[in-house]
């Protein structure tokens, strides 16, 4: 895989049990990339500690007045160069291609997680958590990956130059043979504090970032009741643990990279100091010591492999822990389902609520429970959450279809959906019927000072559709994003489209507006609106109230008002304390005085 050619097909089904196995799983699904990577850093580490040896031998030509074996070292030498130019440009490039590959395998698992649970995962796992992994983790997780050929180039190179020694001179190889572990394996001890000390960093950073998350999110919220300084407080104090904790890592690693320069300078120093006392007893030659020294010294090059590979492993384990987590969670239904994919038409049928959609009708939902008719609508979209009886339309369950077609079949937009950034075109470019234009969409949804503020707020662009919409359309208020998000979901022109409180934020005027472009629109549709107002209600071909979690009645909004008091009080806020029956007067106030509002909408 290149870089080229990403993103991945299909990236595979990853093996979340623990964050090791996920890391390992990671590293054998880019076997061959890691081979090249090894491969190339054979070449390159070997290169360079063949050098040397060619001083060394060159050392020893001068000495001996021998031009011909001065020439051969020269051509070794060129020879050696040529490796380590070679090697170190395809290691680097191997290097790099394995690191962005992983992380683009694990960023596609990520948001294909995210595409099958839907507003579950949110709901199991918290916002800023899900943003932290799939940003600054998935660095960390394509950096060990990464790393763990470079590391096994550098050990097995370690381990040939100390084999090479021994066999080249082995009263001074067998110091370096005796040294090298020591010198490797010292800091192991150290190891599993800087783990927990990461972790903790990890831990405390991941909260801030949840922390900021939720606080930019609700910042319009916390600045209308004045406690935006309290949340700054709060992040302020997040931030300075993170600080302290990343300083207490910062110490051990320091303290490791302190003993990964002292102890090849100690070996250094054995080895020269006993290369002299050989060299004056006439035991090895002045070219052997030279050499035996400058392999030494190299070998601090491939041994700082060492402390990175310990390093990679332990900032990138709790980020793979993290990921492995996400990934691991499950939806309570099959995604591929069990039936052939299909689009089935037909009435909407809910066996749990008993609420019925019929086809081609505008069906309103009342519920008091928000919550409960945010699981209910979830449930209407097929494949829910949580597990429960199937939704059937036209008598096929969903929960048995792909989950592509279920979606396909029926649209659930959420009371709080997102708006991404980019232009107004790539917001309305989904895939749609086709049947109903971006033009009649965004009319029905009323977005005509909508499109004036877009307008306003994008330079040189005078079509309204190559306007821009900042991230999640926070320069535009909470009405003006419900009015987009409701004209692309028209857009789609599904054969069932569900809405959850599609007009919350707008005013009566605007309200009643689009309730009437809804019903044009939706003519010949099946819709499912799940809404309170009086004015979508009235609009409304079919009313259902949701009580306790079914269906306690059925009829029109004015019939239901007159005789339902579990809906009077949803829809009219009637308290216990207020009968229904005692003051008729006051409802026919309240009818006209709608009535007159619709008349001037």
């Amino acid at each position: 895989m290149q870089i080229q050619d990403l993103p991945y097909s299909d990236p595979g089904v990853p093996d979340a049990r623990s964050g090791p196995r996920f890391l390992w799983w990671l590293w054998r699904n880019q076997l061959g990339g890691q081979l090249k990577s090894l491969a190339w850093g054979l070449l390159h580490f070997v290169s360079v500690s063949a050098l040397p040896f060619c001083v060394g031998l060159a050392v020893q030509a001068v000495v001996d007045r021998s031009g011909t074996r001065l020439a051969l070292t020269g051509g070794l030498m060129l020879l050696c160069g040529t490796g380590i130019a070679v090697g170190d440009t395809f290691l680097h490039r191997t290097a790099v291609t394995n690191w962005i590959t992983a992380a683009a395998r694990v960023q596609q698992l990520l948001a294909r997680k995210a595409s099958q649970l839907g507003s579950a995962l949110t709901r199991r796992v918290a916002a800023g958590e899900v943003v932290a992994v799939s940003t600054g983790d998935v660095e960390k997780i394509g950096w060990f990956v990464e790393a763990v050929s470079r590391f096994t180039a550098a050990a097995l190179t370690v381990v040939v130059v100390g084999a090479g020694l021994l066999l080249y001179q082995p009263a001074l190889g067998v110091v370096v043979a005796v040294g090298l572990p020591v010198v490797a394996l010292a800091v192991l001890p150290l190891l599993p504090r800087a783990t927990r000390r990461a972790d903790v960093q990890r831990e405390k950073a991941g909260r801030a970032t949840e922390l900021a998350s939720d606080t930019v999110a609700g910042l319009r919220v916390l600045r209308g009741i004045g406690g935006e300084e309290l949340f700054l407080d709060r992040y302020r104090r997040a931030s300075q643990e993170v600080r302290h904790a990343a300083v207490r890592s910062a110490r051990m690693w320091s303290l490791i990279s302190a003993i990964q320069v002292l102890l090849p300078g100690l070996l250094l120093i054995v080895v020269v100091w006993h290369g002299v006392h050989l060299a004056r007893q006439g035991r090895i030659t002045v070219g052997e010591l030279v050499t035996v020294y400058s392999a030494v010294m190299i070998l601090n090059y491939p041994l700082r492999h060492f402390e990175e590979i310990a390093m990679a492993y332990s900032f990138s384990r709790p980020s793979a822990k993290r990921a492995a987590r996400v990934l691991s969670l499950e939806r309570a239904t099959d995604t591929d389902g069990s039936r052939a994919a299909e689009v089935p038409t037909g009435d909407l049928y809910d066996p749990d609520t008993g609420l019925l959609a019929p086809a081609g009708r505008l069906t309103a939902v009342v519920c008091g429970d928000p919550d409960a008719a945010g699981r209910l609508a979830e449930r209407l979209g097929g494949h829910p959450a949580e597990p429960g009886s199937s939704v059937l339309l036209d008598g096929v369950a969903l929960d048995e279809l792909p989950l592509d077609s279920a979606r396909t079949a029926v649209l659930v937009q959420d009371k709080d959906p997102v708006l991404l950034s980019g232009t107004l075109r790539e917001l309305l470019d989904v895939p749609a019927s086709g049947a109903v234009p971006a033009k009649d969409a965004l009319a029905a949804a009323q977005c005509e000072d909508v499109l004036d503020a877009l307008v306003q707020g994008s330079l040189g662009a005078a079509d309204p559709m190559d306007a821009r919409i900042t991230e999640r359309g926070r320069s535009l208020s909470g009405g003006q994003r419900q009015r987009l998000a409701l004209a692309r979901s028209l857009v789609t022109d599904p054969e069932v489209l569900v809405l959850d409180e599609p007009t919350s934020a707008v005013d009566s005027h605007t309200e009643a507006r689009i309730a009437d472009g809804l019903r044009r629109l939706r003519s010949g549709r099946t819709t499912v609106v799940f809404t309170s107002s009086p004015l979508l209600l009235d609009r409304a071909d079919r009313v259902a109230l949701v009580h306790e979690g079914e269906v306690v009645a059925i009829g029109v909004h004015r019939e239901l008002v007159d005789s339902e008091p579990r809906y009077r009080a949803v829809v009219t806020r009637e308290t216990d304390e207020e009968p229904a029956t005692a003051d008729e007067g006051a409802l026919v106030g309240a009818r006209q005085e709608l009535e007159e509002i619709e008349e001037r909408a």
